[in-house]
């Protein structure tokens, strides 16, 4: 062990840890080289693949490690969320048919893609320019890339460092969903917590909202898996030897560390491209079922599975570092030049899903947080794996809870079991911890009306 290791967790939600590998997983992140302070895990760790999802670790620059295990396989998976004019009263005799019409624009599934094909030469442009070639392919507008976490493209992207099998991977799928924790949801804001925030957000009781969670697709998956193998066979050159194979790391300066961050900087481009593009197909949906221009707003897009250069406070001196983010949402403090200005007297969004039937939240990045280097949950957790799942619980029953709240779901019979509300932590609990902590502040919490999922 480099650092200590500290996990952000109540009694119960440690409890919870011990019953898979997570802790172990945050034990090992503790030798990666060139890590600073701490090996972090927050209230929503569970295992994952080499770290924990959940875990968060800031080596130095330029010569610390950079780990495609400490990013995971949906790179630039994130969250995006959009603000509507209606509140809940207006919004429900359309509800079912904005469902339905949501599943018409945006394929959902494993595998699935758009009808059309992109030239690789398009492909390209999107790896290098995010959500800014969105704009300029005609999706959304300038404010949009306003309200995305760095502006919606890492300049750092080189295309040419990923694979034509990954390239190939993502010609169909920009504007598409995907499978697993993957969804759409039409929310309500159910509670404020802080009116003054909540109004430079845009938010009030009552109010819809509408939540992307989705990241890279196979594109960010097979981009992880190519510099996987390369890590490995990489290791011995550079003298890393690591306990989890999983964990597999190369110097950040390295080639291959150096091809690695381009990769994923341009997959992660790809990612808010993605959601850039579900977002304007969700605004067709809107508009087709409500038969007028609908204005829904872009509050924040945030990654929560990515490596970034960022400046933090290492005793009393500001320095470089890679941080490392798996299942980890930035939370940036008020007056931070990263964040848009409209939104430097209150702090950066933070966006935190729950589960299919219960809440989500919206919070605000406090000065404390620099303690994680600015970084906080994800989401709830999962409390179950997907095989337990699919073995104990019956998606009939599901539903049936479901219908009885008035959620309405669009999801398969395997979905539906495999997301159900029980088999994530208890949300409330995790966002608890991280207000306890002073990391974040609550603004608003969100009650799903209806979900759609892969």
């Amino acid at each position: 062990m480099r650092v200590p290791a500290r996990i952000y967790a109540s009694e119960e939600i440690l409890e919870k840890c011990l019953e898979d590998d997570s802790i172990n997983q945050l034990i090992n992140m503790t030798a990666l080289p060139g890590i600073v302070n701490y090996a972090l895990a927050m209230p929503d760790a569970h295992q994952g693949y080499g770290f924990p999802i959940g875990g968060v670790a800031a080596v130095k620059y330029p010569d610390g490690a950079i780990s495609p295990g400490g990013i995971g396989f949906d790179e630039n998976c994130g969250v995006r969320l959009l603000c509507s004019e209606f509140n809940d009263a207006e919004i429900q005799p359309y509800l079912e048919k904005l469902a339905d019409e949501i599943c018409r624009q945006v394929p959902s599934g494993v595998g699935r893609g758009r009808g059309k094909h992109l030239s690789i030469s398009q492909i390209d442009r999107i790896l290098q320019q995010g959500a800014q070639e969105m704009v300029k392919m005609g999706y959304g507008s300038e404010d949009d890339i306003e309200h995305c976490e760095e502006r919606g493209k890492i300049k750092h992207a080189d295309p040419s460092c990923v694979s034509n099998q990954a390239k190939m991977r993502g010609r169909n799928q920009v504007g598409t969903l995907g499978a697993g924790n993957h969804f759409l949801e039409i929310q309500k804001v159910e509670q404020i917590f802080d009116e003054k925030t909540a109004k430079i957000f845009g938010l009030s009781n009552g109010k819809i909202t509408v939540m992307i969670h989705s990241g890279s697709r196979g594109l960010g998956h097979q981009t992880c898996d190519d510099y996987l193998k390369i890590a490995r066979r990489a290791m011995p050159k550079y003298g890393i030897s690591v306990v989890d194979r999983d964990l597999s790391c190369v110097p950040f300066n390295s080639t291959e560390g150096q091809r690695f961050f381009g990769a994923m900087s341009a997959a992660s481009n790809y990612g808010w491209a993605n959601r850039h593009a579900m977002a304007h197909y969700i605004r067709r949906a809107w508009q087709i079922i409500l038969g007028q221009k609908v204005n829904l707003s872009l509050i924040y897009d945030v990654a929560h599975n990515i490596a970034k250069i960022e400046e933090h406070t290492i005793n009393d001196q500001k320095i470089k570092l890679i941080v490392h983010r798996k299942g980890a949402t930035r939370a940036f403090s008020k007056d931070s030049p990263e964040i848009p200005e409209k939104y430097r007297q209150a702090g950066q969004p933070v966006l935190i899903p729950g589960s299919m039937g219960t809440a989500s939240y919206v919070m605000v990045g406090l000065p404390k947080a620099a303690e994680t280097f600015y970084s906080v949950s994800h989401g709830a957790g999962r409390a179950m794996s997907r095989s337990e799942a699919l073995r104990t619980l019956n998606p009939a029953e599901i539903k049936k809870e479901l219908k009885a709240q008035k959620i309405i779901v669009k999801a398969s019979r395997r979905g539906l079991v495999e997301e159900a509300p029980m088999v994530y932590k208890n949300v409330d609990n995790v966002v608890d911890v991280i207000a306890g902590a002073g990391l974040a502040r609550k603004i608003a919490r969100l009650k799903p009306v209806a979900v759609i999922k892969g």
